[in-house]
């Protein structure tokens, strides 16, 4: 399942890396990503023609530390179960350090991390019919994954990931959910779709969401002292109706969130 249809969606995620060969072999053996266009210390890959990861190489940058507000996982969605389930035979040939695996009811995903610590989630989305409950509150939780069962919808071995993979959504460490919540709900016009303690979740057009933020390990957190390893740089990609309405309310097409986290706004090909 694809987030086009909603008015706004994850475009792409720029990371920080200061080992920027090994993180480009990482993202291409590990996840499939297929190198698009390199700029100097600049490498992007995608799936198809469209850009999913841009790595920005910078040997000297100060690595992020845990605690701080950044980047959680960046959620790269696979277009149904099958390729997920051919992902996660791959990832077990590979013998990819996985750090767990939940059905959280809308979707199945599985999680790991880069060489330099930057959350990775790989999932995919179950039907959508089945998100919400009679009253329309959404069923997000977090159970156990059948990862045989997952395993078993594998159709044929991994190739790569396939057209139409996508970053479904991106989690963020932030400080305060309060002051998160401002910023996705109230400045990009985001709803909020489900919260639970420590952690908000926010979707457009009825997504289950694009962007969570939870203060788990980052509680009180302060401003970023950018430069360093890590999340750079957020692109979403908007409707042109709601880029104009975005931009007006944040000031222009680029800019930050509460924690300093460069976010633009990028409008949808027509």
């Amino acid at each position: 399942m694809s987030t086009a249809a909603a008015p706004v969606e994850i475009g792409h995620v720029a990371l920080t890396v200061r080992d920027l060969p090994a993180m480009q072999a990482f993202y291409r053996d590990a996840l499939g990503l297929t190198p698009l266009s390199a700029d100097g210390e600049v490498v992007r890959l995608g799936a198809g023609d469209r850009v999913l990861l841009e790595l920005r190489g910078d040997p000297a940058a100060r690595p992020a530390g845990r605690r701080e507000a950044g980047l959680f996982h960046t959620a790269f969605l696979m277009p149904s179960r099958a390729a997920l389930g051919a992902w996660l035979i791959h990832a077990a040939n590979s013998k990819l350090p996985l750090q767990g695996a939940s059905d959280h009811l809308v979707s199945e995903a599985v999680y790991l991390a880069d060489p330099e610590g930057n959350g990775i989630e790989v999932y995919a989305d179950r039907p959508r019919l089945g998100w919400f409950d009679a009253g329309g509150r959404l069923k997000m939780g977090t159970e156990a994954l059948d990862l045989n069962d997952l395993a078993g919808a594998a159709t044929g071995p991994w190739q790569g990931a396939p057209e139409g993979a996508v970053v479904g959504h991106v989690h963020l460490q932030a400080g305060d959910v309060a002051e998160a919540t401002t910023f996705w709900r109230d400045v990009i016009g985001l709803p909020v779709m489900a919260q639970y303690p420590g952690a908000a979740f926010f979707g457009s057009g009825g997504y289950h969401h694009h962007i969570g933020a939870n203060v788990w390990n980052s509680r009180g957190a302060g401003p970023r002292a950018l430069p360093s390893t890590g999340l750079s740089e957020l692109v979403l990609l908007t409707d042109p109706a709601e880029h104009q309405a975005i931009a007006a309310r944040a000031g222009g097409d680029s800019f930050a969130d509460p924690w300093g986290t460069p976010v633009t706004l990028q409008q949808k090909a027509a």
